[in-house]
């Protein structure tokens, strides 16, 4: 998949989302899917092709998801859920995403506690060798511990917590980030199903800028596009892990 930012970064199956972009459109308004958007005035549409078109034209998935895309819900104990699996916080209660394309494994915001959609993190990382230089800002946003409201605090809370029976829980780069945006809808700009709580809002991503190394990459979940930003802003942050 191509788009403004490149092409993303493969996860582990070496495969990438699509864009969410599944209606074509004419001079004369929304053309119907499918072989009709090749013969309108604007052919050779992204609604046509890649997983997106594929799906329309009954692709079989793993799991469940709009369009191309294709997730599972993991359980706190790290086991494949159904998908009327409900959040909460027992054993075999929905706590994480997996997403079938790549690999990837997703934090699932809650409305309570530790991973509520509301807490704010600023960019922090006391890691040289992947912070581009400045370390960023301590514990500048607003959370569920006073003191523990940066990114590399975050992670680590995550990790002692075990969520969905894993401690390798890790900030996403700008690309992986990227790669669960759906840009056929918005407000927010991700499926609302299998990502619930998920605020039309900035998120972070563990990619420092290159050309202004106080600056981190954000992703933009109203609409679904990448953004550099202070590392002193206060964000939402989503987790990622590397699936089995």
């Amino acid at each position: 998949m191509a788009n403004s930012e490149g092409a993303l970064a493969a996860g582990p199956t070496g495969l990438l989302n699509d864009t969410g972009i599944a209606e074509c459109w004419d001079d004369n308004g929304k053309v119907t899917t499918g072989v009709a958007a090749d013969t309108g005035s604007h052919p050779r549409q992204d609604c046509r092709y890649g997983r997106d078109g594929a799906a329309l034209a009954g692709m079989p998935k793993v799991g469940g998801g709009a369009k191309g895309f294709d997730f599972t819900k993991i359980a706190n104990d790290g086991t494949d859920l159904p998908e009327t699996a409900a959040l909460g916080t027992g054993a075999k209660d929905w706590a994480c995403t997996r997403d079938n394309v790549t690999g990837l494994v997703w934090e699932v915001k809650t409305n309570i506690d530790l991973r509520s959609q509301s807490h704010t993190y600023t960019w922090y990382s006391s890691n040289a060798a992947t912070n581009g230089g400045p370390e960023g800002t301590v514990a500048g946003g607003s959370c569920f511990v006073t003191g523990r409201c940066d990114t590399e605090k975050f992670v680590s809370d995550v990790n002692a917590a075990g969520l969905c029976g894993s401690a390798d829980w890790r900030m996403p780069s700008k690309k992986e980030l990227y790669s669960i945006a759906d840009l056929g809808r918005y407000s927010p700009a991700i499926d609302p199903t299998y990502f619930p709580n998920t605020l039309a809002s900035s998120f972070w991503s563990g990619s420092p800028g290159a050309t202004d190394s106080s600056y981190a990459w954000d992703v933009v979940f109203d609409l679904g596009y990448a953004n550099g930003s202070s590392k002193s802003s206060a964000f939402q942050v989503r987790l990622v892990r590397a699936g089995q």
